[in-house]
């Protein structure tokens, strides 16, 4: 007779409560694995009992992995649904296993960002501020209190819902559900992770293509002005008329770009890395090679 495996709500705590420290063996290779695969320990210890069985279900989850960190709870839950229907004899292999986590942590990891460190964090930031700038020692306390409430809670409830989805998307193998999640998922993930190209990756181009001298009425003329803060003062008022810091008006290769497509330097190195992965490029190559240029271009005076 098989035994029938099952998680109980003890079992998926012990996940919840070892996902909170998902960041904490972070590395370049494969990010999150590590975190995740810690995660997931007392699930496997419940669900597979020899140590071969346990080493294989560890191996698969120490592949690459990395969403937002709070983001990772649906993808747990869901990955512990699997887990316990392979368990329990489904027929279902670790290709699946891994795609499934590839689909949905892609999409994620768009949206943890803007929710959490954009709107969030700011609203209870902005509140405990107030309070603290009175004096009032509840404003880091709430803010303490508030925030890991919010975000514990988030996770324990996303995780269940993962949990229960996935036991849903093992019914049918055909994946209708688990499509109809990770489409809806990666359109807004996509969208959030376009409008954040322009505003994460900076690139800018120095080389100066026009250097024009400007008429004397159009500058600061910083000899001719009073000693001290009134001479400060004079600078800014003048400043705030229009008028030039320097004699000169420099035009750089980037701002005649800006004027064509702002942003069109960061989004075609955004591409480049995407092609670069695409053709198992390995991340780390990449921050190198990312980091090389750099420092390479800036001794030319190219950025």
């Amino acid at each position: 007779m098989t035994e029938n495996y099952k998680l109980t709500k003890k079992d998926r705590l012990a996940v919840w409560w070892r996902s909170n420290f998902l960041q904490g063996s972070w590395n370049y290779e494969r990010m999150q694995n590590g975190g995740f695969a810690f995660s997931l320990i007392p699930a496997l210890r419940k669900l597979y009992h020899t140590k071969e069985d346990r080493s294989a279900a560890l191996t698969r989850h120490l592949e690459f992995f990395n969403t937002h960190p709070y983001l990772a709870s649906p993808v747990l839950g869901v990955t512990l649904a699997f887990e316990e229907e392979r368990a329990n004899g489904a027929p279902i292999d670790d290709v699946t296993i891994q795609g499934v986590k590839v689909g949905m942590m892609g999409p994620f990891a768009g949206i943890g960002d803007p929710v959490f460190w954009f709107t969030v964090k700011p609203i209870i930031g902005s509140l405990a501020a107030s309070l603290a700038i009175s004096g009032n020692i509840l404003g880091p306390i709430l803010y303490f209190v508030l925030w890991n409430l919010i975000r514990m809670t988030f996770m324990w409830y996303t995780q269940e819902l993962g949990y229960r989805a996935g036991s849903k998307i093992t019914d049918d193998l055909s994946g209708n559900l688990l499509q109809n999640i990770t489409k809806g998922a990666s359109i807004m993930g996509m969208f959030i992770l376009g409008a954040l190209v322009n505003r994460w990756v900076a690139v800018k181009f120095t080389p100066v293509v026009s250097n024009v001298k400007l008429d004397s009425k159009a500058y600061i003329h910083w000899d001719q002005l009073s000693h001290g803060a009134l001479g400060i003062k004079e600078a800014l008022i003048q400043q705030g008329q229009g008028l030039s810091l320097t004699a000169h008006k420099l035009t750089t290769l980037q701002d005649n770009l800006d004027q064509l497509i702002p942003g069109l330097a960061g989004l075609l190195l955004t591409f480049l890395c995407m092609w670069l992965l695409k053709k198992k490029v390995s991340p780390i190559v990449i921050i190198l090679g990312l980091f090389v240029a750099g420092v390479v271009f800036h001794v030319l005076h190219i950025m």
